[in-house]
């Protein structure tokens, strides 16, 4: 072997001593990096593991708040109601009638849900209603009166400048549930599909129950003289819609009257 090919050997044996060099330190600095990679991912995990326990914790928090602000929704309803002596079975009915009315009429489920919450403060205005007025076992007078239809206005003063959805949807029901469909109703005179569905809800829910129900100044109406009635008032008070979702359904109101009976 001369020179020449000792020397072509040595160089490729450095060549070759150069790439296992190489080739180790690319191991290395691939492990290394692996490790360093494992490390992130684990912090990664970890931060990812505390952020789903803190939104866990926020999520309960919310939900908790929800649940408080329904109850308060409701008790609120319930102290409006036993002023003018009504039941917190009326309430509870009201509330039942009413997310059915939604259902039946096409509303979604949140909405439907959303209103068997606020209904109970449909007459929220009344705390607001002298006693000797609101439990006066005589007709009223027209000034008596006058006083009386300003618990629709009165509720919705009270509820109108909260940004939360329930109690922005409680105003509108304080409102308008004594708007009539022909516009003769109070306080603003609306008419047809300008009163909000939910005020025209709560309106059919809150008669129907009233009617069918005994008060120390009246006693229940007959079912034939609610049904005489709801047919006569049909476009009139009623949203004609409403009033034919009513008959069409008669027995899951009937069910629901039966669930939350007086004892």
């Amino acid at each position: 072997m001369d020179v020449h090919e000792n020397k072509i050997i040595s160089e490729i044996e450095a060549l070759q001593e150069d790439f296992v060099k190489v080739t180790e330190k690319l191991i290395k600095d691939v492990r290394r990096q692996d490790k360093i990679m494992a490390r992130s991912d684990k912090r990664q995990q970890l931060e990812y593991d505390e952020l789903q326990r803190k939104f866990t914790e926020i999520a309960a928090l919310q939900k908790e708040i929800e649940d408080t602000q329904k109850e308060v929704i409701f008790t609120m309803g319930a102290i409006g109601e036993s002023r003018s002596k009504e039941t917190g079975n009326h309430v509870k009915r009201v509330a039942e009638y009413s997310k059915n009315f939604a259902l039946f009429y096409g509303l979604s489920l949140e909405d439907a849900e959303m209103l068997k919450q606020v209904s109970p403060m449909h007459d929220i205005g009344k705390v607001a209603i002298p006693d000797s007025i609101l439990n006066k076992p005589a007709r009223l007078t027209d000034e008596e009166w006058l006083v009386m239809k300003e618990h629709a206005n009165l509720g919705y003063e009270m509820l109108k400048h909260s940004q939360r959805p329930l109690l922005k949807m409680a105003a509108i029901v304080a409102h308008q549930h004594h708007e009539k469909y022909d516009g003769t109703g109070y306080p603003q005179g609306l008419k047809g599909e300008d009163i909000h569905i939910y005020g025209r809800i709560t309106a059919i829910a809150d008669v129907f129950d009233a009617l069918g129900s005994k008060r120390a100044y009246k006693d229940a109406w007959p079912d034939e003289n609610i049904f005489k009635l709801f047919n006569e008032e049909k476009g009139r008070h009623f949203d004609p819609k409403l009033i034919d979702i009513f008959f069409d359904n008669i027995d899951v109101f009937f069910g629901i009257r039966m669930k939350y009976k007086e004892h």
